[in-house]
């Protein structure tokens, strides 16, 4: 799977903080693709490319087969509940959530 120069030129524009927010939401099984493409601009696919070069090969392919197990909750139109925000109600306003270290 090859990564164009666009798609390079895109996530070399986001910060340390917005590329580890985008990695955070990928991995929350609750959190669509559509929130990160409105929030981010980025495609499942461009995540999903986006993730490759984030994670170490073991850590991507565990994320891989997660989100594949759990599609039915990373795409908004096969989910089986209507959502109205973008995060947890235990989730602080940068993205922590309680109880994580």
């Amino acid at each position: 799977m090859s990564i164009s120069t666009s798609s390079r030129k895109k996530w070399n524009e986001f910060s340390v903080d917005e590329k580890d927010r985008i990695v955070r939401m990928a991995w929350e099984d609750r959190t669509a693709f559509e929130s990160i493409k409105e929030q981010f601009g980025l495609t499942p696919n461009e995540t999903i490319k986006f993730m490759r070069t984030q994670l170490d090969e073991k850590a991507y392919r565990r994320w891989r087969e997660r989100a594949s197990n759990k599609g039915h909750l990373k795409h908004e139109a096969q989910r089986p509940f209507v959502e109205g925000r973008f995060k947890c109600s235990r989730q602080r306003i940068d993205g922590s959530t309680k109880g994580w270290k």
